[in-house]
């Protein structure tokens, strides 16, 4: 008798997205990447504010993390995609993937078509879909009462300041069915990794979403950042994070919060401290109000001096758990 494959959906914005689908594309899944769509900044923003599409930079990214490595011209195709024109030109920094998939929303009628084409031409590996096919912009309450509106003002603050209070749309939009279906039908649910306020929670702000997730019965992951965000998440520890996200699916505890263990060199730490950033820490005790498992593990790549979530070494730490759902603390580095 064969066995079906397990769905796994992947919760978030572009970049973090990206990270984790590249990983999870080794392995034999049914992969669904959900994607935030009210990125208001560069490409995205402009070609939103001044021709009416929805946000396409973070679709674009997830395609191109979904595609096939191993193909030629899907490279070559790839390649061209995510070209970016300089500052110079006329395109002002457009992505020509960003064109593309503008083009094609035109063509085809909607975005959910667009992606469909694009899926197709690329032979995808997994699906993209978008959170909603509806409009509406991000916002911010301050502690202190501000309020800022659109993603690209809350994600380029310049300041810490008084801390986000709460994060809301100005709009009530309605989920994509699609989106609902895959986490009704998925067997593992990744949140993250991504920027919590202005990748992962605004999923979470379409209710029908945040239901679906509350309510299901496969196991949610939170992958945790490591980092904290100048005006976002300054001084905040694993257990803030984790207490966020619990906070805006209704409650629900997490199955598994997913925290690096790597130390970063002197270096890399003294180059985020410029920017007013510093490694996430486990809080002693506090993170196991809002998780079942805590899982703790190697999960981070260094670059230069940067770091990002380690698309192998993240893949390999939630399948671990998939795969051996009995032998739950065995080699995984879980609390």
């Amino acid at each position: 008798m064969s066995i079906s494959r397990k769905s796994v959906v992947v919760i978030g914005g572009g970049s973090g997205s990206s990270v984790a689908l590249r990983g999870l594309k080794a392995y034999d899944l049914d992969l669904t990447a959900i994607v935030t769509m009210f990125d208001s900044g560069g490409s995205t923003g402009i070609l939103r504010e001044e021709f009416g599409y929805p946000s396409l930079g973070d679709l674009r990214q997830c395609l191109l993390a979904l595609s096939p490595d191993d193909n030629q011209q899907i490279a070559a195709l790839n390649s061209a995609l995510g070209f970016r024109f300089d500052s110079e030109s006329s395109l002002r920094g457009h992505s020509v993937g960003n064109l593309v998939l503008a083009a094609l929303t035109t063509v085809f009628h909607g975005v959910q078509g667009a992606i469909d084409e694009m899926s197709r031409m690329m032979q995808l590996e997994g699906q993209v879909v978008p959170v909603t096919l509806g409009h509406a912009h991000l916002c911010a309450r301050l502690v202190n009462g501000q309020v800022i509106r659109t993603e690209s003002a809350i994600d380029l603050r310049g300041s810490n300041g008084p801390g986000i209070s709460e994060v809301y749309l100005d709009s009530k939009v309605s989920a994509n069915e699609r989106a609902l279906a895959a986490i009704k039908s998925a067997d593992a649910i990744l949140l993250g990794p991504g920027d919590l306020y202005t990748s992962i929670i605004p999923n979470l702000l379409v209710e029908e979403i945040s239901d679906a997730i509350r309510d299901s019965g496969a196991p949610v992951f939170y992958a945790c950042n490591l980092m904290t965000k100048l005006g976002e998440t300054a001084g905040y520890g694993v257990s803030t994070f984790a207490s966020e996200i619990v906070r805006y699916i209704g409650g629900r505890k997490l199955d598994y919060l997913l925290v690096n263990t790597v130390q970063f060199p002197e270096q890399v730490i003294s180059n985020y401290a410029a920017e007013n950033a510093a490694p996430v820490e486990l809080d002693n005790g506090d993170a196991e109000k809002f998780a079942h498992n805590i899982v703790l593990s190697d999960l981070a790549a260094v670059d230069g001096l940067k770091v990002r979530h380690h698309s192998a070494r993240l893949a390999g730490t939630l399948m671990s758990v998939i795969d051996a759902p009995i032998a739950r603390t065995l080699g995984t580095g879980i609390a």
